[in-house]
């Protein structure tokens, strides 16, 4: 109750409006039902058995109501739940781990990203998903740069979020985006589309 009540004070003083707070899986299915808000922020864990009770209510969610997006909190990095919430697509999805609420930057900034269609995957996710070691890795070709810029990309940033960080300019950044759609053999579509597709391949 502590931390809902939390967030909803911190996203009320961002500028956000708080359509209603609730205590468990269904009650926020049917709350969003009712208020098709624009984000649903969920707790990973919730009652009654406060295992995963959060992320099968967020996966619903997306199934019912697709213009909504998904803001999951949790606790600790589990890249499992991760990968099961960005399994059908990227758009629209956040995963963020508590501590990162007490940014009130950054998390409005995710919020902001997730009900715009957008992504915000927390870093320390991003990080575990990449160590992995896998067979035939569709990333082998890229270069550390472009390894980086698409870790940047998955964890929701645009082109201009991504120069910032890597104190370099936008053009830089658009060439490494092109060289990356090109090794990774994405067809051609619109930027945001070939950007979620990238960003699953490099997660999966």
């Amino acid at each position: 109750m502590l931390l809902r009540e939390g967030v909803a004070r911190l996203l009320v003083d961002a500028g956000f409006e708080v359509v209603g707070q609730v205590d468990n899986a269904e009650d926020l299915v049917r709350r969003v039902g009712f208020a098709k808000p624009d984000v649903a922020i969920v707790d990973i864990r919730m009652p009654p058995t406060h295992t995963d009770e959060g992320l099968r209510a967020a996966k619903r969610i997306r199934e019912r109501y697709p213009q909504v997006g998904v803001l999951v909190l949790s606790q600790y990095v589990e890249a499992g739940y991760a990968m099961e919430l960005l399994a059908e697509s990227s758009e629209g999805v956040g995963y963020l781990l508590k501590d990162r609420v007490s940014d009130m930057d950054e998390f409005a900034s995710a919020v902001r990203r997730v009900g715009q269609g957008g992504s915000a995957l927390d870093p320390a996710v991003v990080s575990q998903l990449v160590g992995r070691h896998r067979r035939d890795d569709p990333l082998a070709e890229l270069t550390p740069r472009e390894r980086e810029v698409l870790e940047l990309m998955a964890e929701g940033r645009s082109n201009t979020g991504i120069a910032e960080r890597m104190v370099v300019t936008e053009r830089a950044v658009e060439k490494h985006v092109t060289s990356i759609f090109q090794k990774l053999g994405l067809p051609q579509a619109s930027e945001d589309h070939r950007r979620v597709l990238a960003v699953l391949t490099y997660l999966r």
